[in-house]
């Protein structure tokens, strides 16, 4: 049996985006009930020179869009990543969430040998088969970012666990 890009990407972005909602749900119920200014959550923190909660929150849904899109063969939207209360992180993935679910798995054929190249024009591009990209890039930046959101929130007391990182499956 093959596993086509599309099955190891649409709806894994799509269980753990909904996931990483129920947990940004959970810490704005947890703030309001402790009376953390949640802007204390939203800008927390693991180290000084990472990004804070907001920013977590933001390049995941980036990352989702953008595999989704460069896999489909789509245009990768560009959103302005301003969001920083805990609404405007849940509309954000709940507009990312449409975005991935617009895409039907036909868009996905031919996408394990479709060249993906990335930052292209600079020092820095680099050519990938969609397979690698997906595999190799675009899914460890994905729960790399999720998996920091979460670390975030449980390192300052919210009450979460794996059940709630996991999503509906």
């Amino acid at each position: 049996m093959t596993l086509s890009l599309y099955a190891g990407s649409i709806p894994v972005f799509k269980q753990v985006l909904g996931g990483l909602d129920v947990v940004l749900s959970k810490a704005q119920a947890h703030a309001a009930e402790k009376k953390i200014e949640p802007s204390a959550l939203t800008q927390a923190r693991l180290f000084p020179d990472m990004f804070p909660l907001s920013k977590q929150v933001q390049i995941a849904c980036d990352f989702a869009r953008s595999v989704s899109a460069r896999l489909a063969g789509a245009e990768v939207p560009a959103y302005e990543d301003k969001e920083q209360t805990f609404d405007e992180l849940r509309a954000l993935i709940a507009k990312t969430l449409v975005f991935v679910a617009g895409f039907d798995a036909s868009r996905f054929d031919g996408s394990a040998q479709r060249e993906i190249v990335l930052r292209p024009g600079t020092p820095k591009e680099k050519h990938l088969t969609g397979d690698r990209y997906l595999l190799n890039y675009g899914l460890p930046q994905f729960f790399f970012h999720v998996t920091t959101a979460y670390a975030l929130l449980r390192h300052n007391g919210v009450e979460i666990g794996k059940r709630d990182y996991m999503g509906a499956y």
